[in-house]
């Protein structure tokens, strides 16, 4: 049996060990140069450092000396082999025969004495285990272990006292993150923009294989992701998950974060695809919340085995509570942007009114003058003259400009003194009738599919449907410069509880451009060079001021399908 190591070898490496807290701070470094000195000064011929993974709660070897080099691949639980007694009862063991000792795993065939000491953390938990071996039989004793325990307490001090210095400045680089998230969040103004930053700065920070957000909406509730960062574009990604059907949807219901730590071994089926596709593993899902309400769901996944510790999850949390402000804010940005451009069109319509009426108003006087004249002219032509016609158009045109002031100068006015029933395939037919000349010069074919055997009895403004109906067959042709189709069709349905009779106009035309899509009922919105962008906006308020409406239903480069719909007489 070989002697113990003298006090002053002793001292020297308990110096050498101690001052590493001011010469390095890389772990790794540390746990090198301790090695070095446990070989220098004890009787071994090889050694090896194992820290306890906190992720998989098994000892990895960190550093290692005289073992093969595939000996880094081992990994012992908690209890397993001999240093795997020793992390798990956190007490030091001599193995004077390790060929006697079952619970001895063989990593190299010369061994044959071993001897380990546990390291321990801050709070007193084993957090690894310093392990030396000898090819002799009875090579430690006694004197040997307190040596070992000796310069492994110093050794578990200054790494410990190294890994706090690097948790400080991991927890000052994820603070300076968050301060740079939160400048970079809050100056996003469109949504779509925001929600991205939101997931690429949360991976960056949780340094994760991918981060998603979903938003909750939608009756029953579901969550829709809406952003995703660590692979393609979330269209590639469409993903709508229903809260009874996934762990997520407790994050909602309990407004806490949940973990998952293997998704393989889960019945979690949302974001199946993904999971597999990209090995994913882990998962930490934190509720998105404003006021105390759940407007969506932040999640992270890594691609290996993780815990998630206390840190992370307050970062992580804290990343969701920027997030929730910012997209908050975003929103009613866009509702004041909103409300400005409502504003300022309706002030352009009162305008537009004010502007109206006062003309109407001149024309009227000069208009009563032009008809007196003509009246008093009494010219009375035989009935074969061609100027007894000119007369009698002369006379209807007069009150045809007549009519059109008196409506302008009673915009505004309630019309529902004016409405009577009326048979809606009726009004439809006879509306065809006045453009069927307008559709056969520019070569457009009439498709139209009324219902013969049922009447669809409407009480409405006859003239005003009829000019929502024109403004849309007139806009279906424009669009069609070269001929086409128009399809026309009558149904009935039920719309909120309410009986309504529908009509669709569809064309064959190049379709909505996609820009203007969502706002082609808005005041002043023209798609074309010449147009007002009156047309579509006075259809909408005529078919709201009879309690319908009308909607795109389809369009693409196919054509473009509308639909207005009244309610039926009950």
């Amino acid at each position: 049996m070989t002697p113990a190591p003298t006090e002053p070898l002793v001292v020297d490496a308990l110096y050498r060990i101690s001052s590493l807290v001011s010469d390095t701070d890389d772990p790794r470094e540390a746990l090198e140069i301790i090695m070095d000195e446990i070989i220098r000064i004890l009787p071994t011929q090889s050694a090896a450092i194992e820290i306890i993974n906190p992720d998989t709660g098994r000892l990895e070897i960190e550093v290692v000396r005289g073992f093969p080099d595939n000996s880094r691949e081992m990994q012992l639980r908690l209890g397993q082999g001999v240093t795997g007694w020793v992390a798990l009862h956190g007490r030091p063991l001599v193995v004077p025969d390790v060929t006697k000792d079952p619970r001895y795993i063989s990593v190299k065939p010369e061994i044959r004495a071993e001897m380990a000491v546990p390291m321990i953390g801050e709070r007193g938990a084993v957090v690894g285990v310093v392990n030396v071996d000898s090819e002799q039989v009875n090579a430690f004793d006694e004197n040997h272990l307190k040596v070992l325990t000796l310069l492994t307490n110093e050794a578990s001090r200054v790494v410990n006292r190294i890994w706090l210095i690097n948790k400080l400045k991991e927890k000052a680089d994820q603070l300076e993150a968050l301060i740079k998230t939160g400048q970079s969040i809050v100056q996003k103004r469109e949504l779509g923009d925001l929600l991205r930053s939101i997931v690429s700065e949360a991976r960056d920070i949780m340094e994760c294989r991918l981060c998603a957000l979903y938003f909750l909406e939608g009756q029953p509730e579901c969550l829709a992701l809406k952003a995703v960062s660590g692979t393609q574009t979330v269209a590639e990604a469409d993903e709508t998950i229903t809260l009874t059907e996934s762990a997520v949807g407790t994050v909602v219901h309990r407004r806490k974060m949940i973990e998952v730590f293997d998704l393989r071994r889960t019945e979690e089926n949302h974001f199946l695809e993904w999971i597999k596709r990209e090995d994913l593993v882990s998962m930490l899902a934190c509720p998105v919340l404003y006021e105390d309400s759940v407007i969506g769901v932040l999640i992270c996944y890594t691609d290996h085995p993780h815990r998630f510790n206390n840190e992370e999850r307050r970062i992580f949390q804290t990343i969701a509570s920027l997030g929730a402000a910012a997209i908050q804010n975003a929103r009613l940005y866009a509702r004041i942007f909103q409300t400005e451009e409502n504003l300022r069109r309706n002030e352009r319509l009162t305008t537009l009114g004010l502007l109206s009426a006062e003309i109407a108003h001149e024309i009227r006087n000069p208009l009563t003058v032009i008809r007196l004249l003509f009246e008093s002219l009494q010219l009375d032509f035989p009935s074969g003259d061609m100027r007894r016609k000119d007369v009698e158009i002369i006379g209807e045109k007069l009150d045809q400009l007549e009519g059109i002031v008196s409506r302008v100068l009673s915009f505004g006015k309630s019309q529902e003194n004016m409405r009577s029933r009326y048979d809606l395939r009726t009004i439809v037919e006879d509306t065809l009738l006045l453009v069927r000349m307008k559709l056969q010069q520019n070569r457009i074919h009439l498709q139209y599919q009324g219902r013969p055997r049922e009447r669809l009895l409407v009480e409405v403004s006859k003239g005003q449907i009829q000019q929502a109906l024109l403004n849309l067959i007139i806009n279906a042709t424009e669009a069609m410069p070269k001929g086409g189709t128009i399809r026309i069709s009558l149904k009935t349905a039920r719309h909120e509880q309410q009986p309504v009779a529908i009509v669709e106009i569809g064309d064959s035309g190049p379709g909505i451009p996609e820009d203007i899509r969502d706002n082609i009922f808005e005041s002043f919105l023209s798609g074309k060079a010449e147009g007002t962008g009156l047309g579509l906006a006075i259809v909408k308020r005529i078919l709201k001021s009879h309690n319908g409406d009308i909607a795109v239903t389809s369009s693409s480069e196919k054509g473009t399908v509308m639909a207005f719909w009244v309610p039926l007489c009950q």
